[in-house]
């Protein structure tokens, strides 16, 4: 059997996500065993310049470029990426082949501090390097004061203590990906922060022209996760902007529908512009263009896309 190697980041995260794609792939062809996959590290621009703003260095297309640039020159067979760290519009050499069951999109808290909200000491300092989750939770309380942190989520849990922080914001789903769900204090509903658009799903990509990995892929795609994820990715490009634009969005299916919520915030983060667009599953990607089109209306000279 032809050997096929799966490219990622070196991080624990990244790492238990090529394993969540190599058991699938495993699992849904008889004629694979665990030596005919062999996994390569690659360590991207994002992970190299971590103590800066990705907004100041080129954006979260930096824990992609490397990886991608990998699969073009035919060094690995599949990148393994979160999919909220991709670009809307990929290389038109390459596609995603499949979206992997999604995991919970929420966000969580990470402290000991913190235990009600509702009862926070003015400049109660937390940890994140999100625009849109600094503006969203300032409508939760007034009182967070945020300051730029970033690295693994592993690295980002047990070093923000000694940062002299009350707490950090993290994705549900990577920190429950490294059975780390005993650090979260509490878990925000979709209602008060609506997540980054793709967050919670698993991206495994490849070549256009490679049928063989594309066949692979196709075996371990979850059909409900790559429609709500055409529709986030659809929104995203019709919205542009960048790194820094402040938008979130969350689509689920129900029944024969797909509903897509979304909002996005002002260039100076004083309003937030909210649509939400059902229709037909089939439909998904006229979701996320008709959702993107509401939210630039609604946001009119408020928002400008970069």
């Amino acid at each position: 059997m032809k050997k096929i190697t799966i490219g990622a980041r070196g991080s624990k995260l990244s790492q238990a996500y090529v394993n969540k794609v190599k058991e699938l792939i495993l699992r849904n062809n008889e004629n694979f065993s665990k030596d005919s996959i062999v996994v390569k590290t690659i360590k991207t621009s994002g992970d190299i310049y971590n103590k800066s703003k990705l907004s100041e260095i080129g954006g979260k297309k930096l824990f992609c470029k490397e990886i991608e640039e990998d699969l073009l020159a035919n060094n690995i067979d599949i990148a393994v990426h979160s999919l909220k760290d991709m670009e809307s519009e990929e290389h038109s050499d390459l596609m995603i082949g499949a979206f992997i069951k999604r995991n919970d999109p929420r966000e969580a808290l990470i402290s000991e501090k913190i235990k009600d909200l509702n009862k926070l000491k003015p400049n109660t300092k937390i940890g994140s390097s999100s625009r849109r989750r600094e503006l969203q939770l300032k409508r939760v309380n007034k009182n967070f004061n945020f300051v730029n942190i970033r690295g693994n989520i592993d690295t980002r849990i047990n070093k923000f203590p000694n940062n002299n922080l009350d707490g950090i914001i993290l994705a549900v789903a990577g920190v429950k990906s490294l059975n780390l769900e005993k650090k979260i204090s509490l878990i925000f509903e979709t209602s008060q922060m609506m997540p980054a658009l793709g967050q919670g799903i698993i991206a495994a990509q490849c070549r256009k022209n490679d049928m063989f990995v594309q066949n692979i892929l196709k075996e371990i795609n979850d059909n409900d996760t790559s429609l709500c994820a055409k529709a986030e990715r659809n929104l995203l490009k019709t919205i542009g902007g960048d790194c820094d634009t402040a938008i979130g969005g969350l689509a689920i299916i129900n029944g024969q529908n797909l509903i897509l919520k979304a909002e996005l915030f002002s260039d100076d983060g004083r309003d937030k512009f909210t649509c939400e667009i059902t229709d037909k599953i089939d439909e998904a990607f006229k979701i996320g263009k008709t959702a993107g089109q509401k939210l630039l209306e609604l946001a009119g000279s408020k928002f400008k896309i970069k």
